[in-house]
């Protein structure tokens, strides 16, 4: 295998709008970033994980494999205590399978009707995987602490955006600049531990 294949880093993603998010997060990294985009071939992985790092490192590795290239996956999702946190590894389809954003939420805010302010804590995490072809790989983590909203608020970022109330700023996470959602966010902070592991973990293999 060429050496320097690792200068490629395949998001394990069709999400535009989480392509589009990464891709600006990791614009320093002089990695060439890919995304299953680039890849038609490549298979549609199940998530049949039941934490968010089985989830993110079955996506990775097959990638990986699939594409020859390091790959990156990410599994991310909202846990909200008064659910027990749930919707937690079921986030994208907590109204059923292929339920909009919208669907989701409507059904999120439906479970807290009645509970007060101080008992909708909830945050959102995520777990990154980085794998190599040859086998080797890492894991980083970050969380974004908040509130469930009533009521949606806001046009920007996608998923539970809209309902994720940042208590130090008294806007929801879609009421904010991409800017700054990508230097608060769960994910944000997961790529910065990634990317503060990346240069050992690239020397290395």
């Amino acid at each position: 295998m060429p050496k320097r294949k690792e200068k490629v880093l395949v998001l394990a993603t069709r999400n535009p709008g989480k392509v589009k998010e990464l891709k600006a997060l990791l614009a320093d990294t002089g990695l060439e970033v890919k995304s299953l985009e680039d890849f038609p071939e490549a298979p549609e992985v199940e998530e049949t994980g039941k934490t968010f790092f089985e989830n993110a490192f079955q996506k990775a590795r097959e990638i990986a494999l699939a594409t020859g290239h390091m790959a990156m996956a990410d599994d991310s999702g909202l846990e909200v205590d008064a659910l027990g946190g749930a919707p937690g590894v079921y986030s994208a389809r907590f109204a059923g399978e292929g339920a909009t954003d919208e669907e989701n939420i409507r059904k999120l805010l439906q479970e807290l009707e009645g509970v007060p302010e101080e008992k909708r804590t909830a945050r959102f995490r995520c777990v990154i995987v980085v794998y190599h072809p040859s086998g080797h790989w890492f894991k980083a983590e970050g969380v974004w602490e908040g509130l469930i909203t009533t009521e949606p608020r806001g046009e920007g970022g996608f998923g539970y955006d809209p309902i994720f109330l940042i208590p130090e700023l008294g806007k929801t996470a879609a009421e904010i600049p991409l800017e700054l959602k990508n230097k608060l966010s769960h994910r944000a902070k997961a790529l910065a531990e990634m990317k503060y592991k990346l240069p050992s973990f690239l020397e290395a293999i």
